[in-house]
């Protein structure tokens, strides 16, 4: 995969960043992959349990080429040292076409038959992605949040769509064994409707989405493209229907989840 220089490998040296301008807390880097070290780290990881505000406290990483994320290292599967990472097994997802890729999983997981609407037009709006991006992850991490121990972890990557690909995450391998094509899908997202990579655990991602769908047909269209790009969101949900989906997970919804099984 193509990637910009990784400056991860100062911070060996330097642990608390000063180099790159930051001002990291403790924490560790990590180039566990599923068949050995790798030639340099994935990512740096925190010590501590993520809090609100660390997120835009992490914000300077970005002029240093690193992009912040939290990892959820508390559902039972461990940290990211644990995760069966593969970054050796993926492609560049600037080589896949987004539409072509639904398409491909549409026509894999959809009845025979049925036709796939869309694609979902992009969504007006003027907010921030990051501003967005930084609220929703203090919305996360607050009292009361879904995520298990979680850790505020910075990659070297391009863009934010582009995180599970650069550490090699196999979440979704029952599904697509190429996280890159996954993470070109992200890219179209991040286009259309200013998403960015919030959170990142064994199997499972979460969203921020700057501009939501505002009516029910083009929820309903962005519906489909979340059934191609992860079918367990549907099929296992409580009314495993795309309408029903589209209005209670997409409908003016600033955070996505997506599931592997």
């Amino acid at each position: 995969m193509a990637t910009l220089p990784n400056p991860l490998p100062k911070l060996a040296a330097d642990p608390s960043g000063g180099s790159l301008g930051l001002r990291l807390p403790a924490g560790a880097l990590l180039d566990t992959t599923d068949e050995g070290p790798w030639h340099e780290p994935l990512l740096w990881c925190a010590g501590e349990r993520a809090v609100p505000g660390g997120w835009t406290a992490l914000e300077p990483a970005r002029r240093a080429g690193l992009l912040p994320v939290v990892l959820e290292t508390g559902d039972g599967h461990g940290g990211p040292d644990h995760w069966e990472l593969m970054p050796g097994e993926m492609s560049y997802p600037g080589d896949h076409d987004a539409e072509e890729v639904l398409a491909e999983y549409w026509e894999e997981h959809a009845a025979p038959g049925e036709a796939r609407p869309g694609p979902a037009d992009a969504a007006p709006g003027a907010q921030d992605p990051d501003t967005v991006a930084a609220d929703a992850v203090d919305a996360l991490l607050g009292d009361g949040g879904p995520l298990k121990e979680p850790r505020l972890a910075l990659v070297p990557a391009r863009r934010s769509a582009d995180i599970p690909t650069a550490i090699g995450w196999t979440g979704p391998a029952n599904h697509e064994g190429d996280t890159a094509r996954l993470s070109a899908v992200l890219r179209s997202w991040e286009d259309r409707f200013g998403i960015r990579l919030v959170a990142l655990g064994f199997d499972h991602l979460l969203l921020s989405v700057a501009t939501p769908p505002t009516t029910p047909g083009a929820a309903e269209a962005v519906a489909a493209e979340h059934f191609a790009f992860c079918p367990d969101n549907i099929h296992q949900g409580a009314d495993p229907t795309l309408r029903a989906y589209a209005q209670h997970q997409v409908l003016n919804q600033p955070v996505w989840h997506f599931w592997w099984d």
